[in-house]
């Protein structure tokens, strides 16, 4: 069975490798053209074309996906079925190509969180449990018909990475299952209820900022559901009365009834920063300046004298 692989970060990178490890014939990788990055602005390759390079892999980085030549390209290369993990959206000349279809990995527990940050919305909104979909692709993003699901827990400390992380390694395996029971036939398509559908869209900067007077819970959550990338922030007035940033990587929450205006901050100036907010307090546990480096509170307030009537603005 012939197949071509679409995608472009990290998290597509283990489903690939999964394929190249099962011996399933990749005939060809697509991904985004190399962007310039970095203060140098040097051309940067993506993480799967990294990794297909690696392996021998044909690459395959249309600027656009209706160009005649990726069109004609693709049909020359007579794949069995495409795979899209983390990549754009196709075109219909691009997805109903292959005879057994294109299927798509998502990770949500579809047709929850369809969009573009599943991970961090279903942190953010406090879920307890998420997953990754396995489903073929159809004209409406994420509303095609499901394959097959893998569930996994969320704890209450968990951030946006740390899931990111493990259903990466989920979907891979999600990934494999999925293309034996199509190779063999062995399946069900399962349609979506788009009454359960909830909308993640892309991460704005205002959907990053933090706004003292909402709960501690769901300030916590959106602290974790941000984390480590693009993260949750706050502002402060330096000396000079000028705002400062402040990201907030890491949080505990302490629920407590309390007399003081939300952003108010506390702190003994050496082990602890905790931010009044409705019905408690949240405390920061790691943080980082804007121009500095990421670090632990307590490696903050060595360097960072919080004066009395210090707070954090809305």
């Amino acid at each position: 069975m012939k197949i071509v692989f679409m995608g472009t970060p990290e998290f597509a990178v283990a489903s690939l490798d999964i394929l190249v490890q099962n011996n399933y014939e990749v005939v060809a990788v697509v991904t985004v053209p190399d962007k310039p990055a970095g203060r140098g602005q040097q051309l940067q390759q993506s993480a799967v074309k990294k990794y297909a390079l690696e392996k021998g892999l044909k690459v395959l980085q249309p600027e656009k996906l209706k160009e005649e030549s990726f069109i004609n390209e693709l049909k020359t290369l007579q794949a069995d079925l495409q795979i899209v993990v983390a990549f754009r959206m196709l075109p219909e000349v691009v997805w109903n190509m292959p005879p057994l279809g294109t299927f798509n990995l998502h990770g949500s527990l579809l047709p929850k969180y369809r969009g573009a940050a599943p991970i961090n919305w279903a942190v953010i909104n406090g879920e307890l449990e998420s997953g990754v979909t396995t489903f073929k692709l159809k004209h409406e993003i994420d509303t095609g018909n499901m394959l097959f699901q893998q569930k996994t827990p969320i704890a209450p400390a968990t951030t946006a990475g740390e899931l990111h992380d493990a259903l990466m390694e989920i979907g891979a395996n999600l990934i494999l299952k999925t293309v034996k029971a199509i190779e063999s036939g062995d399946y069900e398509l399962k349609p979506q209820d788009d009454a359960l559908s909830i909308h993640a869209p892309k991460l704005f900067k205002e959907t990053c900022k933090i706004n003292w007077t909402n709960d501690v819970l769901k300030i916590h959550n959106l602290v974790r559901g941000l984390s480590p990338y693009p993260t949750a922030y706050t502002e402060f007035k330096d000396k000079h009365g000028q705002l400062m940033g402040l990201k907030i990587f890491r949080s505990e929450t302490e629920e407590t009834i309390h007399e003081h205006h939300s952003g108010d901050v506390k702190t003994d100036g050496k082990s602890f920063l905790k931010v009044a907010c409705l019905n408690g307090f949240i405390h920061i546990k790691e943080l980082q300046m804007a121009g500095k480096k990421r670090m632990s509170t307590e490696e903050f307030l060595r360097g960072f004298n919080i004066e009395a009537n210090f707070r954090f603005y809305s």
